[in-house]
């Protein structure tokens, strides 16, 4: 069946009239005129069409030449909130979202972006580690329940995922457990179910996914570090996963470092070249990860597993790991100097 965006791709060839039954029909007040790769020629409203018949055009007229050819369009990585700022400040009510050879991959509605969503998803947040890099403040309170901008990296990050729609979190504990079960309780305070899970020793960064109840609903696991302040919009996320059919989504973050000398480029064993202090790019690995239902069951026969092991282990079967770029905000509180950097920005993104 196709998507419901889909019904109104037409053609430039495409009369007025066979037009105006597209956009009745779908009812989304809009019709995306494409190329036979599905590639955005323009957009053409109920209110074009109107104008046209104004002009005296008759309903036989090709729409390709009515239509916008130059409509607003937005990126595949553009957040919910980047989306909701163009619509608004351009009047919009609907929004092609096309990908980098121009394809349209979907219709966004402002009314649906509004919307608030439920999702059965549950989420599972890893907050067992020692926080050996920040002491002396994680000492005597675990690394989550720092407090940034008033209150404990955990909580604004619980408060993202329920802004956004999720009910059902399972948080690892280890490190100082007690102390965060005492502050979150059953999630009643968040209107939300919160249940623990505990690693009587540390089990890597997906071994405990492995402890999870049987009994989980059949649908992607969102797992996280419990350490990370970010504005991902996690229920895109989640759309891009399931587009993608994948075993298991990684998002990843662009990484750049300078190297603080230059780099010598040789040619057996003759200089033919040096770069001073060259700026180097990769992706990096930002903590945040979508896994199909079907990965529990095999993580709990490994009593002790990173999270780059499972991917890597899905690689070699050949199943697909998906790659989600994230350009939204996100810092991971690893180190007293982005402890300190996120209080200066807490207040500009939360």
């Amino acid at each position: 069946m196709r998507q419901h965006w889909q019904q109104v791709l037409i053609r430039p060839e495409a009369t007025l009239r066979a037009t105006i039954e597209v956009i009745d029909r779908a009812a989304l007040q809009i019709a995306l005129v494409v190329d036979e790769q599905e590639k955005l020629l323009g957009v053409v409203t109920d209110g074009d069409i109107r104008r046209a018949l104004i002009r005296g055009l008759s309903l036989e007229h090709p729409v390709g030449e009515v239509m916008n050819k130059r409509p607003k369009v937005a990126a595949l990585q553009d957040s919910k909130t980047q989306l909701i700022a163009m619509m608004e400040g351009h009047h919009l009510y609907q929004l092609p979202v096309v990908d980098d050879q121009g394809r349209v991959v979907r219709l966004e509605s402002l009314q649906a972006l509004y919307k608030q969503p439920a999702f059965p998803n549950p989420v599972f947040l890893m907050a067992g580690g020692f926080g050996t890099r920040l002491r002396p403040y994680t000492d005597d309170c675990p690394k989550p329940l720092l407090e940034i901008g008033g209150k404990p990296i955990l909580e604004t990050i619980i408060e993202n995922f329920v802004k956004s729609g999720f009910r059902q979190f399972y948080i690892a504990v280890h490190y100082r457990a007690q102390q965060i079960k005492d502050y979150f309780g059953d999630g009643g305070r968040w209107g939300v179910k919160i249940d623990y899970i505990d690693e009587m020793e540390p089990m890597g960064t997906a071994g405990a996914i492995g402890l999870l109840p049987e009994n989980l609903p059949d649908v992607p696991l969102i797992v996280m570090n419990g350490d990370i302040l970010t504005q991902i919009d996690f229920s895109r996320l989640l759309a891009y996963h399931n587009e993608q059919q994948a075993i298991a989504t990684l998002c990843v973050r662009q990484y750049e470092y300078q190297i603080p000398y230059g780099v010598v480029t040789l040619e057996q064993q003759r200089v033919i070249g040096i770069e001073e202090k060259p700026l180097q790019s990769c992706l990096a690995n930002a903590g945040i990860y979508v896994l199909d239902h079907s990965l529990i069951n095999s993580i709990a026969a490994q009593k002790k597993l990173d999270m780059p092991t499972l991917l890597n282990q899905q690689v070699v079967r050949g199943e697909t790991v998906s790659m989600f770029p994230v350009n939204d905000y996100w810092l991971d509180i690893g180190r007293e100097a982005d402890f300190l950097r996120a209080q200066g920005e807490f207040a500009q993104y939360f």
